[in-house]
């Protein structure tokens, strides 16, 4: 027969002496403080759980967002004790993906430093996976795995069963800077590597630490406090060389037909690139992440521009002869995977990275920091030529440029004032998705809420759609466009410490990549709001299907999900359903609204063949059978 065995329980030894630091870190304020005031000594015995907490702390990385699991236990046990102090806090998850979602979004749209904590093995992966938002969007996390033992005594569990050392190591350094910290005494040299990616200041990312479960315990000896990095600091770059800036000048007093295409590098720089455009006259074309960067109504401001687009946007990008590129990647949904500029004749490209500031021929690179060599060259070009063919030129550009963003205004007036239409799926009356979205849009304005959009159709009509007047009133992932990561990202309105409003615009296929985020934002006290725009299907490839090949394949499925109804089995979530006109969607978002904590919006939304049940798009982009002609433009486009 079994016979059970008891593990003996054992109390740590070092919990006490825990307690005592953190209790001391709490009194005093701080880490620094408490080192100040005499109490904490500069040098402790401490394992590497803890020391890595205290380097953190140095940091100012005080929230933790965390799956416990056998790979993170040591760790755990601390932050239990630092946050029982009130030094650090920890918010509990369900799914890892969802969990590095809400992280990212802390960090985004709030611009709080946190940390990211999962286990060894799947939960790992799945994080990791999760952190390929805030990689492709430039927004610095740590991240925290556990890891395989060092002492090579055989598999660990969840290990990757291959004989060979640190492979999550290897993985994480695939998507990013990563560390394995196989010797405690290896902290600081981790932690200076883990600032100089997370608070990098042009091009952060996720930073992941590698923790093997044997060395999370171990003590490092006289760890010196005074030695851990402190948080990234640096002065901002400016460009050194004032003949550069000349000629930069020289070619924007030159040139009429002059575009600014402002990524999302741009968008803390919104006073600067305005004054540019004003300056010399310039279209502004805004990336799908860089709305808000001119107001919505500016006359200057063509709206998106790219593989999706607008008309406006894509006119300014098809008919410059010179491009100011701000701040931007030079994604493919950017410039159309590189044929967007056919007629653009020079490039002045300000970066403070090498590889995007250089990425187009016939280009002035102005490296450094966007806000500095913005200022230097407002110093360089004092006025715009007043007189002159010059002049005359740049009024019929802008006169141009006018006349597309009115009829883009127009269409988009026209697609989002439609009726209801019927709708084979619903077998009724349904609100087209641009309908939908605007009405959405517009509520979100009177409320003064954040907006998050998720990946696909919802995404694609968003950006075409908001009216932002600030950056910061949207947050579009159109970085790695990850399904579901606006759902997550309503979770951070309750983890911030100054909260916002938060609506989350998601897809039905989007929503239930991540459902469990229902769950998660009402144990962390989210007030906000999350509206499905329900159409049964991934529209967006299946309007991407039919442009390409004629039909639509294997993109939809025939089981109806009452969201409203699995909404409402949470306890705290209040459900609403948006019915099929503009009247009934208001009304629902106003009643979601009234609730203190997370609603949710169900939307029926047309999903069709017909053109008007979308927001089309206006470029062209290498997927696909349309790979030959766009690779044709690209190898003909000279910069």
């Amino acid at each position: 027969m079994n016979q059970s065995v008891d593990l003996p329980f054992v109390v740590f030894p070092g919990t006490q002496g825990q307690r005592t630091r953190a209790a001391a870190i709490a009194e005093a304020g701080g880490l620094q403080a408490a080192i100040d005031r005499g109490l904490l000594p500069r040098r402790l015995d401490v394992t590497l759980s803890e020391a890595l907490v205290l380097g953190l702390l140095k940091q100012g990385v005080t929230k933790y967002l965390a799956i416990f699991g056998h790979g993170s236990t040591d760790l755990g046990e601390v932050l239990r004790i630092y946050t029982e102090a009130g030094v650090t806090q920890v918010f509990n998850f369900r799914n890892e993906v969802e969990m590095a979602h809400a992280g990212t979004a802390l960090a985004w749209a709030w611009g709080e430093p946190c940390a990211v904590v999962t286990s060894i093995g799947p939960g790992a992966l799945q994080a990791m996976a999760g952190s390929l938002a805030a990689a492709c969007n430039g927004v610095g996390v740590y991240h925290i795995y556990g890891d395989e033992t060092t002492h090579g005594e055989g598999y660990n569990m969840q290990q990757i069963p291959k004989p060979q050392q640190h492979l999550y190591g290897q993985m994480t350094a695939l998507m990013g800077q990563s560390y394995v910290l196989h010797t405690p005494e290896a902290l600081r040299d981790a932690l200076r590597r883990g600032t100089q990616c997370v608070h990098h200041p042009s091009k952060a990312g996720p930073f992941y630490l590698l923790l093997p479960l044997n060395t999370q315990p171990q003590v490092v000896q006289d760890l010196n406090l005074a030695a851990l990095p402190e948080r990234l600091q640096v002065s901002r770059a400016a460009v050194a060389d004032e003949s550069v800036l000349a000629e930069a000048a020289a070619l924007l007093r030159r040139h009429a037909r002059i575009v600014i295409k402002a990524g999302g590098g741009a968008r803390g720089f919104a006073g600067a690139v305005r004054a540019l455009a004003e300056r010399t006259g310039a279209a502004v074309v805004l990336s799908p992440g860089s709305t808000g960067v001119l107001p919505d109504a500016h006359p200057q401001n063509m709206h998106v521009g790219g593989s999706k687009g607008s008309i406006s946007g894509n006119y300014a990008m098809a008919e410059a002869t010179l491009l100011v590129a701000i701040g931007t990647r030079a994604v493919c949904q950017a410039d159309c995977s590189g044929a967007g500029y056919p007629k653009v004749q020079a490039v002045i490209n300000l970066n403070a990275d090498l590889s995007d500031v250089a990425h187009y021929n016939r280009t002035l690179a102005l490296q450094g920091d966007i806000g500095a060599v913005l200022g230097q060259l407002l110093q360089a070009l004092p006025d715009a030529p007043q007189e002159g063919p010059v002049a005359a030129e740049r009024e019929r550009w802008l006169a141009e440029c006018a006349a597309r963003k009115q009829a883009w205004r127009q269409f988009l007036h026209g697609r989002q004032s439609l009726a209801p239409m019927h709708d084979e799926v619903w077998q009724r009356p349904v609100l087209t998705q641009p309908a939908a979205i605007k009405a959405v849009c517009d509520f979100a304005r009177s409320v003064g809420a954040v907006k998050f959009f998720d990946a696909g159709d919802v995404q694609a009509n968003g950006f075409q759609t908001v009216e932002d007047d600030a950056p910061g009133e949207t947050f579009t992932e159109s970085g790695a466009s990850y399904m579901g990561f606006a759902t997550c990202a309503v979770i951070a309105s309750g983890l911030a410490q100054s909260p916002r409003y938060a609506i989350a615009f998601t897809g039905d296929g989007s929503f239930m990549m991540n459902p469990q985020a229902l769950v998660s934002a009402v144990e962390h006290g989210a007030r906000g709001m999350v509206v499905i725009f329900d159409n049964r299907r991934m529209a967006a490839i299946s309007d991407l299907q039919r442009a390409q090949y004629g039909t639509d394949f294997r993109t939809h499925d025939g089981v109806a999900v009452d969201y409203v109804q699995l909404a409402a089995s949470i306890g705290g979530v209040k459900a609403c359903w948006g019915g099929g006109t503009r009247e009934t969607l208001q009304a629902a978002l106003a009643e979601a609204h009234a609730h203190p904590g997370l609603s949710v919006v169900h939307v029926p939304v047309f999903a069709g063949t017909e053109p008007e049940g979308g927001l089309g798009a206006y470029g062209v982009w290498n997927v696909g059978n349309w790979c030959a002609d766009v690779q044709r433009r690209y190898r003909d486009a000279e910069i």
